[in-house]
């Protein structure tokens, strides 16, 4: 919602810190939404960052840089502001009542595995041990379009 790229940019800003540090990111990509197609197209990206915090700790980060963004969670799978997901921390398997890594819904998602396979091409599924690039091509019609080169480009 609101300014998409603005929003993406800040994000990225505040996620690099003393404890994160954005080492690549991906090409912004405008997608259809998914689940619930009744509202405006989203704009993604992928981020691999390097941290010292455990999973949970980025998590927390993660989501006080959301709450400070204006995410509200009304609608699940809704209109918001900012979603930030960890998609894999390194080769962990992790599944809490809080985290689930390596995110669960990433092979059935364009959206996701477009950004991933331009910035981590050969990183492998902990689980599947396929590349993004080997599982897009089962994500089928779902429009994903690049609408700028990496926006790493453009945040300093």
């Amino acid at each position: 919602m609101g300014d998409r790229e603005a929003q993406l940019r800040e994000a990225l800003r505040r996620l690099e810190n003393e404890q994160i540090h954005v080492a690549r990111v991906s090409s912004i990509y405008e997608t259809e939404p998914q689940d619930f197609a009744n509202q405006p197209w989203f704009l993604n990206l992928a981020v691999e960052v390097e941290t010292v915090l455990d999973p949970q700790q980025l998590l927390a980060q993660i989501q006080e840089i959301e709450k400070a963004l204006g995410r509200t969670r009304d609608v699940s799978k809704g209109p918001r502001t900012i979603d930030i997901d960890i998609l894999f921390y390194d080769s962990a398997v992790i599944e809490t009542a809080t985290l689930q890594i390596p995110h669960p819904s990433i092979a059935q998602r364009r959206f996701v595995l477009a950004p991933l396979a331009e910035i981590a091409p050969n990183f492998k599924h902990p689980l599947t041990k396929r590349t993004a690039a080997e599982m897009l091509p089962a994500t089928g019609s779902q429009i994903v379009k690049r609408i700028t080169s990496p926006a790493r480009q453009s945040t300093t």
